[in-house]
């Protein structure tokens, strides 16, 4: 058989691998700036452009789409190449592929910076940009398939089959989360509305963990850690049950982050139930991982990059234990709204992910350059203060939450609340956010120390950016052969391969989603409830620009504990018309859902709604919330009201016909109501100044269903 010749392109890769590290420092000094903002309220700096409800989403888009992404490209482009025994499709498509990439993140970054952003976790990225993720994913798909389809490799190892599922589930779960309607050049509302919302975000939130987060970084696992290790992948039989199981059931999973909330039960249970099995196949995977270092321990012991891997395998067996078990309603009932959200994220993320990479980069480094580590004994450094990185961030989260809860459901013995002022179960954790920080610090030290490395490795070497290679052209059959395996036929033909994915993780979506517009029932109509007027549209708009559905939720869960002390539980049928949904993952402050109903638990006049927006640490040393005292200073644009309303009633919302060409007027009027409240009280401010709007807001919240109080 005629052998062929060829080169691999290694400068992508390496274009790639530089664009993780650099960005892996951008997404972890913003965490890290956000951990102290929550520690010392100060690092808010009183600026629009850096508090905590704006810097959040820099930190995590950053680290899970430009950190981990350019990480999984990384992986991608070295690995796919020499599995295929074949260059890249089209060297043009993978520069497309790069520069669009890293444009669409430093986009993220400045319009998160402005407050241009959805609200939605995960997905905050408004409609121009959201097009823009659709073409550069549809480039790295084009380029990827049409590598596998000139492949001199028969067979597809099991990391294509990740790669596979990653790029189909993720162009599926982002076009099906961010159908919008603008109304303006950059900023939009979602199709969805409420319940909808809530259950088509975690859809989406929930899976953009599995398939960004998860299976393209198993994929680096099965091809890294056997080449660091010299070792074959334990079983081929459990990798193929870990694939398919996992692509499968993980779909399923979205609702476990909406329990007990105003989402029908039924979506609740199908949540559970799935979230339970998943525990078989994931670990099944970090098993196969595992045992694949079977008589290869001893290396562990001397090789930083096995390390790191090593205890990624770990974190990741860590996260997908505890992450079923949070989905049972009894333990779910204890730590949704808590700091152990935070902590099971970062143990994925900064054990998982960060690890996974940093090794990763270990083992690359040295074989693209042709030489050695420059030091093992930083590489070792830096394994050391990363894990006490972790360990320092997490327990303390892990702490706190169980102190946040236990304060949170406790009453004295005359059936009172004991703590009914929220902010005391704040300053009794505030030690753990302090000793949060330091996690960070250890982690953003050890990062410093890998920069050192892999750029002194690099420069005592040099990378061939075309790398030579030669394979024999393949010859398959399209035929099953006798005594062929249905699965080993199957990874000779990637076309069916990708369509049989897809199907796999079609149906579990489709049978959440679609019944939740099909059947009535699920979200009842309450007559009372009523569309927001153009004031308070105005205000919500500004309250999702500044984040404060970061800290703040607005679900009354119905537990005597929050009934207590926020009001009634939330409906279904009276978020009708919340495009977006803002029910909110933490609650770093109170909920917010009954804060407008008068007399009510929660209600609060609109001189203190201003004074508390000027200066929460004035209200209440042992606040940590941010300064808002621009809201003041900045007047509020009325220019998109009539597009916001036009938009609102193409979704449904029943604004009156023409009532975008009036909306101006009664914002105008409500607007001076407020202002002449504020002034009765002592607050001189113009009604046309943001605060305005956002107060109107504030008060508007709860008001559409009754309350016995």
């Amino acid at each position: 058989m005629e052998t062929q010749h060829f080169s691999y392109d290694n400068k992508i890769v390496k274009y790639f691998a530089y664009a993780t590290i650099l960005w892996g420092v951008v997404g972890m000094l913003v965490g890290l700036l956000a951990a102290l903002q929550l520690a010392f309220p100060v690092f808010n700096f009183n600026l629009a452009y850096t508090t905590f409800g704006r810097i959040r989403p820099i930190h995590t888009n950053a680290v899970i789409f430009a950190f981990v992404g350019n990480g999984i490209f990384t992986a991608v482009y070295y690995s796919l190449q020499r599995l295929l025994k074949a260059r890249m499709f089209s060297d043009k498509l993978s520069w497309v592929h790069f520069w669009g990439w890293q444009a669409i993140i430093v986009s993220a970054a400045v319009t998160f910076v402005l407050g241009i952003t959805t609200s939605k976790e995960y997905a905050e990225l408004e409609w121009p940009i959201d097009i823009a993720i659709t073409i550069i994913w549809v480039v790295f798909g084009w380029n990827m398939f049409g590598t596998i389809l000139k492949r001199r490799a028969d067979h597809l190892y099991v990391a294509i089959w990740f790669y596979i599922a990653t790029f189909v589930t993720v162009a599926v779960l982002h076009i099906g989360n961010s159908i919008e309607i603008p109304y303006s050049w950059l900023q939009s509302y979602p199709v969805y509305a409420g319940v909808q919302d809530a259950l088509v975000q975690w859809w989406y939130g929930h899976n953009a963990v599995a398939f960004f987060l998860t299976t393209p970084y198993l994929g680096l696992m099965y091809y890294f850690l056997p080449k660091a290790a010299n070792r074959p992948v334990y079983s081929y039989r459990l990798s193929i049950i870990h694939f398919w199981a996992l692509v499968f059931l993980y779909i399923w999973a979205g609702p476990h982050h909406l329990l007990y909330t105003a989402l029908p039960d039924w979506a609740q249970s199908l949540g559970v139930v799935f979230s339970i099995m998943l525990i078989a196949p994931s670990w099944g995977g970090m098993f196969n991982g595992l045992l694949t270092l079977r008589g290869a321990w001893d290396k562990v012991r001397d090789s930083a990059t096995l390390k790191f891997m090593v205890v990624a395998v770990t974190c990741y067996g860590m996260s997908t234990f505890e992450g079923p078990m949070m989905s049972l309603k009894w333990v779910n009932s204890l730590t949704h709204y808590t700091d152990w959200n935070i902590a099971h994220v970062h143990i994925g993320a900064m054990g998982w992910n960060g690890f996974l990479t940093f090794g990763m980069l270990y083992y690359l480094f040295p074989k693209m350059w042709k030489t050695k580590l420059y030091s093992e004994k930083l590489a070792n450094a830096h394994f050391w203060i990363g894990t006490l990185g972790i360990i320092f961030y997490a327990l303390p989260l892990y702490w706190g939450a169980i102190v946040q809860t236990l304060m949170w459901k406790e009453f004295t013995p005359d059936g009172l609340l004991a703590y009914p002022n929220f902010l005391e179960t704040i300053t009794q954790i505030l030690p753990m956010y302090h000793v949060r920080v330091l996690g960070g610090v250890f982690y953003f030290v050890g990062l410093f120390l890998m920069v050192y490395n892999l750029l002194k490795t690099a420069a005592s070497g040099k990378c061939a950016d075309n790398e030579e290679a030669s394979a024999p052209a393949l010859v398959t059959s399209p035929k099953r052969a006798k005594g062929e395996g249905w699965h080993r036929w199957l990874e000779r033909r990637p076309v069916q391969f990708m369509v049989l994915a897809t199907v796999a993780i079609l149906i579990g979506g489709a049978f959440e989603v679609i019944p939740t517009y099909l059947v009535k029932s699920n979200i009842p109509t309450i007559e009372s409830v009523k569309p927001y007027t153009p004031l308070e549209l105005e205000g919500r708009d500004i309250y999702i620009r500044e984040g404060c559905n970061t800290c703040h939720t607005q679900m009354i869960r119905p537990f005597r504990s929050e009934t207590e002390r926020y009001g009634d539980y939330s409906k279904a049928g009276e978020l009708v018309y919340n495009h977006p949904h803002l029910w909110g993952s933490k609650r770093t402050g109170p909920d917010l859902a009954r804060s407008g109903v008068p007399g009510g638990k929660m209600y609060k006049t609109n001189v203190w709604h201003f004074n508390h927006l000027l200066d929460p640490q004035k209200m209440n040393k042992q606040s940590i919330m941010p300064a808002y005292p621009w809201l003041i200073k900045d007047q509020l644009k009325t220019s998109n009201t009539g597009a916001k309303i036009r938009a609102m009633t193409s979704l449904g919302v029943p604004y009156p016909e023409g009532y975008d060409q009036i909306a101006n007027d009664d914002l105008k009027k409500q607007a001076d109501e407020i202002a002449a409240d504020l002034k009765k009280n002592g607050v001189e401010v113009a009604s046309e100044k943001e605060i305005i709007a956002v107060i109107a807001y504030l008060q508007r919240l709860g008001r559409d269903i009754s309350v016995k109080e």
